[in-house]
């Protein structure tokens, strides 16, 4: 990938239903290009899709959060295939420094949030726990 793949993207990110032609004009370069660009970014699975992005405030309620978790010793493996089975975790990303995993957790209430976070605080392996719920989502373009 090079520098206008990189700023191609970037504008894909903020609207990807951008025209290929404004694309075009904003990057200078041809429709022909872009076209290209995005069949071969597609085709090598750097672009994965394309999807809807919906207002925070019209989603279904219920609780949001994120929550930062220790592994104890090599015991990695066995927790991500756990928290991969907890029907709350949304999303599940390995990360470094103090915290090993950072899970986005969705309940619908805050009782239903305790009850996921004890349940996820009880799978072996897990050494500490730090939850922090979503208020409000901001967003840069």
């Amino acid at each position: 990938m090079d520098d206008l793949d990189h700023q191609l993207l970037a504008l894909l990110r903020a609207d990807a239903r951008t025209a290929t032609a404004t694309l075009a004009k904003k990057l200078g370069v041809s429709r022909g290009t872009i076209a290209n660009r995005i069949a071969r970014l597609e085709a090598s699975g750097v672009i994965l899709g394309y999807t809807a992005q919906v207002r925070s405030d019209t989603e279904p309620s219920g609780i949001r959060a994120w929550m930062s978790i220790a592994v104890e010793g090599d015991k990695t493996r066995d927790v991500v295939k756990r928290l991969l089975g907890e029907p709350s975790v949304r999303s599940l990303h390995d990360t470094n420094g103090r915290w090993d995993l950072l899970a986005e957790v969705h309940a619908a209430s805050i009782a239903e949030l305790s009850e996921v976070l004890e349940r996820i605080r009880k799978i072996k392996g897990i050494g500490n726990t730090e939850t922090s719920i979503h208020l409000q989502t901001f967003r840069l373009t």
